[in-house]
């Protein structure tokens, strides 16, 4: 076990919280500009303590690195335990990493309620963090739940017109689900002898009576999360009432938590009903991956194109982790890393744009390249990505799970790869309708280019997509021996 002089998985989580409610404190609409500042400050210094944590990993090493462990509700066997593995450890430096991304993405554009908007976002990145550090069960679960306020609260503010519709919708579908996980940990707290251990978890006999329902619960839990076809119908409501800022949060973190709970949970604590209801996640991913993508291409919204989009990509996701060979799984998880700068890039690309025009209908714009060169090079780098460029973070995922998937079976990697045709057809048709062509109306003929801001933020976003796509060794040796242990604990039958 790897551990620190310094509490650093604590410092990632309760940096950014401290920081929000320190912003929330001295927020005053009159002066801004001292929400803005703090917030940047807060958010660069609470990113800090991911840095020793990527360095000081150990790759070969087995089990839960830079452990923090003390009581907390001793009563009930409650611990603040805390962990990461390398199935965990590059979310928390993206987490913190989008949040200061976000807070920069809101500068000028956030006019109303500056303080309460970004503290926010500083506090659900801690809880965020918590999710993908909890080894206590009842702790997670409160990470897990405690996610879904500051977002409504984002949704519900700072959205669009229909905003209390998606906030409230968003809310109820994820609550839900989550209420049914909840039954489920409760039974394994009892089943572990009065435990909330997740490890322990992991390694208790379970009969396929009791298999079933748990991994159930828990599909049903993540699965809205991801989301997964067919209780995906919360997301491009959200997405589209969203502010940009909170589609960012959405669906380069939040999405996240739904597929690292399938990595954390379901396979580890039900091996055998993971086995056995394989070809039901199996199913409901491709049709995630395929006709959720044939959705995409018919979208006359911006925002709910790339929303539909980042479904078929988690689809991905899903159908990696289920296939149980080493090549897809990793490349699940390179897939959701990659998702986040890549989707959390387009639609940072899609609020520049309605900053400008004040419309996200794609028929309203044409010729975007004759008056926005620069912004026209970063939505054709980043819809390439969407699309699965090699060269880009986009194609290491999709690529490895659909190898992964020739492996198990080489019709469902023949179906897998359908997803890399559909990409390439709504992505590129996106970039002919909106960028491409002859200047389409007197608006777009106003528009002016990238600001310094802009040009920042969308310059960051393009230098992370290009760098994992040349060289995704940075992540992939980081994450094979904690995805070969979990294979490997699949593997073997925890029937009593």
């Amino acid at each position: 076990m790897m551990q620190s002089s310094l509490p650093l998985l604590s410092l990632s989580i309760w940096l950014p919280i401290l920081f929000g409610l320190l912003v929330l404190a001295v927020g005053n609409d009159r002066q801004p500009g001292v929400a803005r500042w703090l917030s940047l400050i807060g958010s660069i210094i609470s990113f800090l303590p991911t840095i020793p944590l990527m360095h000081a990993f150990d790759k070969a090493a087995h089990g839960m690195q830079f452990v923090e462990r003390a009581s907390w509700i001793a009563s009930f066997h409650i611990d603040y335990y805390l962990g990461i593995d390398g199935l965990s450890l590059w979310f928390l430096p993206l987490t913190a990493f989008i949040t200061i991304i976000v807070i920069i993405a809101g500068w000028e554009v956030i006019e109303n309620k500056v303080s309460q908007y970004m503290g926010a976002f500083l506090i659900l990145s801690g809880i965020m963090i918590g999710v993908f550090s909890a080894l206590d069960g009842m702790l997670f679960y409160v990470f897990f739940e405690a996610t879904l306020i500051p977002m409504f609260i984002i949704i519900g503010v700072w959205g669009g017109a229909n905003r209390m519709y998606a906030a409230v919708k968003f809310f109820l579908y994820t609550f839900f689900g989550s209420l049914l996980m909840l039954i489920a940990i409760i039974y394994l707290y009892f089943r572990a002898g009065h435990s909330f251990d997740i490890q322990a978890w992991q390694a208790l006999p379970l009969p396929m009576s009791a298999q079933v329902p748990i991994f159930l619960a828990f599909l049903l839990g993540f699965a809205v999360k991801v989301p997964m076809w067919p209780v995906h119908t919360w997301l491009p409501d959200a997405h589209v009432e969203a502010p940009t800022g909170g589609s960012v949060v959405l669906a380069a973190i939040m999405l996240k938590l739904g597929g690292y709970g399938f990595l954390r949970f379901s396979l580890p604590v039900t091996p055998d009903a993971s086995h056995y209801l394989a070809p039901l996640v199996i199913t409901l991913s491709l049709i995630a991956v395929i006709y959720i993508g044939l959705v995409a291409m018919v979208q006359a919204d911006m925002k709910k194109l790339v929303a539909y989009s980042s479904i078929a990509h988690m689809g991905f996701v899903t159908l990696g982790f289920f296939m149980f060979n080493d090549m897809s799984a990793q490349g699940a998880i390179m897939q959701m890393i990659s998702h986040g700068f890549v989707s959390g890039a387009m639609f940072l690309c899609i609020g520049v744009l309605y900053d400008r025009m004040h419309t996200r209908l794609i028929a309203e714009y044409g010729g975007v390249v004759n008056v926005m060169p620069r912004f026209a090079a970063f939505f054709v780098l980043f819809s390439l990505a969407n699309a699965g460029l090699p060269g880009t973070s986009g194609f290491i995922g999709e690529f490895m799970v659909i190898l992964g998937a020739v492996k198990f079976n080489f019709w469902i990697g023949v179906l897998a790869g359908t997803a890399l045709i559909l990409g390439a057809a709504y992505s590129l048709w996106l970039v002919k309708r909106v960028i491409l062509g002859a200047v389409a109306n007197g608006k777009v003929a106003e528009l002016f280019d990238l600001n310094g801001r802009e040009f920042l933020i969308l310059g960051i976003m393009a230098i992370a997509t290009i760098v994992m796509g040349v060289y995704p060794a940075m992540i992939g040796d980081s994450i094979q021996t904690s995805v070969a242990d979990l294979l490997h604990h699949v593997s073997i039958s925890k029937l009593q």
